[in-house]
């Protein structure tokens, strides 16, 4: 008896309670959607002067953005760092150092610490050195 009534009628229980299930989220979501329309409604409107004033201060700013700007294409790039040791440098102080110029003097004529041209000069005295070990 229980395969001949029960099992047929079980797909349609099932859809039953789907149907019950979506009709009381739909009632839900109906309740929810007039309860954010009365809070809504209840909310004050702002006003015009308050926009106005709003919209004064946002024209200050944009002026205010235009004269930095303005500005900004009048000031002159940044300076050069001096203190770098670009290949040009390298070049002339190995260069200098071949005719027999002091590291101080180096230093002094290419506005570079006096420290990087020891280093320098010492990198490149041993890469002379290994140089020559390697042809012999």
């Amino acid at each position: 008896m229980l395969e001949r009534y029960l099992i047929p009628i079980a797909p349609l229980a099932l859809l039953a309670l789907a149907a019950i299930a979506c009709l009381i989220l739909f009632a839900s979501l109906e309740k929810e959607i007039r309860r954010l329309r009365r809070l809504v409604k209840g909310r004050p409107e702002p006003d015009q002067a308050s926009s106005t004033e709003l919209q004064l201060k946002l024209d200050d700013l944009n002026a205010r953005v235009r004269d930095a700007e303005e500005r900004s294409g009048i000031l002159p790039p940044p300076a050069p760092r001096l203190n770098s040791l670009n290949l040009n440098k390298r070049t002339q102080a190995i260069r200098l150092a071949r005719k027999g110029e002091a590291a101080n003097h180096i230093a002094a004529s290419l506005s570079i610490p006096r420290k990087e041209v020891e280093l320098l000069l010492k990198v490149y005295g041993l890469s002379l050195t290994n140089s020559n070990e390697i042809t012999t």
